[in-house]
């Protein structure tokens, strides 16, 4: 079968991969031609400039991949289309949906699987492999995947291996940017609502915007959000049923009381799911903080925090419990200036010493000019690699806490196992 991948940001490149993968024929196209193509599972393949370098061909064995101008005969031939979520609710995506031509349509295997989704501004990835873990201690197969920026490999992967594998229940990372697109591509039984923060500000413009996408997303569909969410009367009205969670009460390894409300929706789930009180307090009594999210390692005298803390809501959160001597913090993307407000949240809680580094890019002189506009009186350091970061930890190893988060999740896992390393060398 033949597939047509319209956009290839990060979801459209997680489609194209997972296609291939599939053994499907790929046609995939964008019309920005200066597209990263880093993270493409790509063959050997020959190139055509054409234009004066305007536009671009690239051709290999079971993929075309133009750049700068679509083929509308190409899609034309293609069985299926996978466009980009960002692309839903315009035009050329209801134009798909009237014929049927959208992937999850063609193929919709993955609408027969019982489907909870899970999303929210943070806490979504920690939350779900929680409830990942009590269900598969409760000896149910579990097909898990969804949001690229959470680590899966996005919603079409989810859709093609559901088409392949048996599983009793499929449970999807919904990122809150993506929420209409979801709602028309999965059959969601129950969804699970982790917080609604301060992200993403560059699309919902407001969080009454955020709200109103949500209560879409929720309707006629069983909820569970925190006893004391915003909105929740909201919410009441256009779910079928809500259901609140409240702070877990057992034993849970993970720091922080936003971990405890993570675990409390995960419970929630399962005993509507009906697992065994048992299996739920074992699993999360034995949970471990999730690749690239908030872990803490004893380094001399310190206790380092590392995970990745994007959002200004997600960096308090963390920021409220503990005092740091030194927060590290990673720089967002030339584009995403407005997640520079996690300088305004570290300011605010006054550590001795900010440290700067490329986190999603080399945005330090951005960094450090907001810094100073805050009036920050404290030592302010940028660095720009890992030995400069680990340099200045074992600097401040005296002190009580250090946290290091920010942007860059590819980055903050690098330094994590790094930390890590040296954490269990000293400890033995």
């Amino acid at each position: 079968m033949k597939a047509a991948v319209i956009g290839l940001g990060v979801e459209g490149k997680k489609a194209v991969n997972s296609l291939l993968k599939h053994g499907w024929e790929v046609y995939a196209t964008d019309l920005n031609i200066d597209v990263d193509l880093n993270g493409l599972d790509l063959p050997m393949l020959s190139m055509n400039l054409l234009d004066d370098e305007q536009t671009v061909s690239i051709v290999g064995e079971n993929i075309t991949l133009d750049l700068g101008f679509t083929n509308p005969y190409a899609i034309e031939q293609c069985d299926a289309i996978a466009i980009s979520p960002s692309m839903y609710g315009g035009p050329f995506a209801t134009k798909l949906l009237q014929n049927g031509e959208l992937l999850s349509d063609v193929i919709d295997n993955h609408k027969k699987i019982f489907t909870i989704g899970i999303t929210g501004t943070n806490g979504k990835t920690t939350t779900v492999h929680m409830i990942k873990s009590i269900l598969e201690n409760a000896s149910k197969k579990v097909l898990v995947g969804g949001n690229g920026g959470g680590g899966f490999s996005g919603y079409y992967d989810l859709i093609l291996e559901a088409s392949e594998g048996d599983y009793d229940i499929l449970l999807v990372e919904v990122c809150d940017m993506t929420l209409d697109f979801c709602k028309y591509c999965f059959d969601f039984d129950m969804i699970g609502l982790t917080n609604i923060g301060n992200d993403h500000m560059d699309v919902h413009k407001t969080i009454a915007n955020y709200k109103n996408s949500l209560v879409r997303f929720f309707s006629d569909t069983l909820i569970f959000t925190a006893f004391n969410q915003d909105f929740n009367s909201d919410f009441k009205e256009s779910a079928s049923k809500t259901i609140p969670y409240f702070e877990y009460q057992d034993e849970l390894q993970l720091f922080g009381k936003f971990n405890l409300l993570n675990a409390g929706l995960a419970t929630a789930i399962a005993r509507e799911l009906k697992v065994p009180k048992d299996i739920i307090r074992d699993t999360l009594a034995n949970f471990k903080a999730v690749e690239g999210r908030l872990d803490v390692y004893k380094i001399n005298d310190a206790y380092v925090y590392v995970g990745k803390t994007d959002n200004s809501d997600a960096l308090a959160s963390v920021l409220k419990e503990k005092n740091f001597y030194a927060v590290f913090i990673g720089t967002p993307r030339h584009n995403e200036i407005h997640r520079l407000d996690i300088l305004d949240v570290a300011v605010e809680y006054n550590p001795e010493v900010i440290v700067l580094f490329p986190g999603l890019d080399d945005t330090l002189d951005m960094a450090i000019y907001r810094l100073n506009s805050l009036g920050y009186m404290g030592n302010i350091i940028t660095v720009n690699s890992l030995d400069e970061i680990i340099e200045l930890v074992a600097e401040y190893s005296h002190e009580d806490a250090i946290l290091i988060g920010g942007n860059g999740q590819d980055t903050i896992i690098d330094i994590q196992e790094r930390i890590k390393l040296i954490s269990e060398k000293l400890s033995n």
